[in-house]
């Protein structure tokens, strides 16, 4: 047990430094590169609406040793692509190891290319496909709505000649239809890629440019992702090594909020949904209070993480608001958010493997078995929430954010798991007893009980992250917060209907199989 503690003391210790050392990432992003040699890199993705705007500022462009004008461009740029959703595969996703510099783009593919020309200083944009809203450089961008106008002013119908009679009106109208029908109808057809330039600012070596652009139109509403690419590995065998130095920042935001599109909703989402648990927290005390003779320690913690998640929620609204209206976090409620966040996955793991084991209720010591099993949830858990403050506090342009995310998919799953044996061990134990026990029909009522919970962790972890995950892959982006909403009603459900079983009641099964002093063998599984 001591071990134990010590492992949990290191974990906190851990988090808290991380905590104190990182910096909390928002919706204006800088994202700054050193000595990178990555062929392509996904510095952003966002859901604009219509009136959306982004403005994207290179401030910084070097590469040590090594002079840009000395290979043939284009070799390095941006590009722009929309989709719908998560779920269709961006164009420039299909080939990770192709540069997409080298040709057009399809024409009916709806992206931009900002082409890098150093020799003659200049950002060449190619839009391809329709509904693809244009760049413009931010210059030059406030005198260019005025220098549009619409066609249909500009075409005046032409006069009909004066002095005509009737019949000369008529044939001159026939003939004016027949000349119409004559013409070939338009077709209507996907716009070819047009060019257009951005000035590119030299100076010590160091090359910047800025552009902007504004979602006009609802067709060109989408989710758009913005990629760097690096074309000089492709060059020549000495350029493999090519390393470069960036600065960027983007500012992206949606009318109102500069939130993505599918994120505008999730503060007043995750307030209510903190109302709810608050409420189930409420419930709970009244009927631990009401039930005060067969309450155990276990119900009162399983009350604590109610509220705990309660708690989160709220914080986590609040860090949504502040995003929201100035485009990045609060630093100090960032991190009480991260703080209650991980008190609640904690909680939540050590809940579910105590009443899993049976502590408190069936047992007043641990096995050896059992404190294995939370030697090892109680690690993997503090790894998860390590990779989940270091995903949400760096840009997502970064070398470690890939690395740490797919730490976080693997380990939370190993966690879900992991907290799957503890109950599989009772449903065993109580197999046996079972068998050999005059109390049968108890130990068979609380077996049912078991295997009822089992299948309630399982539905809830695939539920939370396999179902959900595919639920935000197809959905419109727009829709996007429905995952977090599945999220926070699925937890809200799987505490209301573990309270339900595992309640304060004389007659609930799990309270009444006797305590025994010793610890009784089981099977590995």
């Amino acid at each position: 047990m001591a071990a134990l503690n010590v492992s949990v003391v290191r974990s906190w210790t851990l988090l808290l430094w991380i905590l104190l050392s990182t910096s909390v990432r928002g919706r204006i992003h800088r994202l700054i590169l050193k000595d990178d040699v990555r062929q392509k890199i996904h510095l952003n993705t966002f859901g604009f609406f219509k009136n959306g705007n982004m403005t994207v500022e290179m401030t910084s462009l070097t590469s040590k040793g090594f002079d840009f004008k000395t290979v043939d461009n284009p070799a390095l740029g941006l590009s722009l692509d929309r989709t719908k959703n998560d779920g269709f595969s961006s164009y420039l996703e299909e080939d990770i190891d192709f540069c997409f510099l080298k040709k057009k783009p399809p024409i009916d593919v709806p992206v931009t290319l900002f082409l890098f020309d150093f020799g003659k200083l200049q950002v060449r944009v190619l839009t391809s496909g329709n509904n693809q809203p244009k760049a413009t450089d931010v210059g030059t961008a406030e005198s260019q709505p005025a220098k549009v106008k619409s066609s249909k002013t500009d075409v005046k119908p032409k006069s009909e000649p004066e002095n005509l009679t009737e019949p000369q009106k008529k044939n001159e109208t026939m003939k004016q239809l027949e000349a119409q029908k004559a013409k070939p109808k338009s077709v209507k057809r996907v716009a070819e890629p047009k060019a257009k330039t951005i000035p590119l600012k030299e100076k010590n070596a160091s090359y910047s440019f800025t552009f902007s652009l504004t979602i006009n139109t609802e067709e060109e509403q989408g989710l758009y992702s913005l990629y760097f690419h690096n074309c000089y590995t492709d060059k020549k065998p000495s350029l493999q090594s090519f390393r470069f130095d960036m600065d960027i920042t983007i500012v992206e935001q949606n009318p109102g909020s500069y939130l993505s599109a599918g994120e505008i909703p999730l503060p007043k989402l995750y307030i209510s949904m903190a109302f709810f648990f608050f409420l189930a927290g409420v419930v709970w005390v009244y009927i631990l209070r009401k039930r005060s003779n067969d309450v155990f320690k276990i119900h009162w913690l399983m009350g604590a993480l109610a509220f705990t998640k309660s708690l989160s929620l709220v914080f986590h609204a609040i860090d949504y608001h502040f995003i929201s209206t100035q485009g990045y976090p609060i630093e100090g409620w960032a991190v009480v958010y991260y703080i209650t966040h991980l008190l609640k996955g904690a909680l939540l793991f050590i809940t579910i493997a105590l009443i899993g084991t049976g502590w408190a209720f069936v047992k007043h010591i641990l096995s050896d078995k059992d404190k294995k099993i939370f030697m090892i949830v109680i690690p993997l858990q503090v790894l998860a929430n390590v990779a989940y403050i270091i995903i949400e506090s760096t840009e997502e342009g970064t070398t470690e954010y890939g690395l740490w995310k797919e730490i976080l998919f693997l380990v939370d799953l190993l966690c879900c798991g992991a907290i799957l044996f503890p109950v599989v061990w009772s449903i065993r134990h109580l197999q046996e007893v079972s068998a050999i026990d005059g109390k049968a029909a108890v130990n068979l009522a609380k077996l049912k009980l078991f295997r009822h919970y089992y299948v309630m962790i399982v539905c809830y972890i695939y539920f939370t992250r396999i179902i959900a995950i595919l639920i935000k892959i197809i959905v419109p982006f727009q829709w996007k917060w429905l995952y977090q909403f599945l999220d926070e009603l699925a937890t809200l459900i799987f505490f209301c209907l573990t309270g339900y079983k595992f309640r304060p009641a004389s007659d609930n099964p799990y309270l009444q199989l006797p305590q025994n002093e010793e610890d009784v063998e089981m099977d590995e599984v």
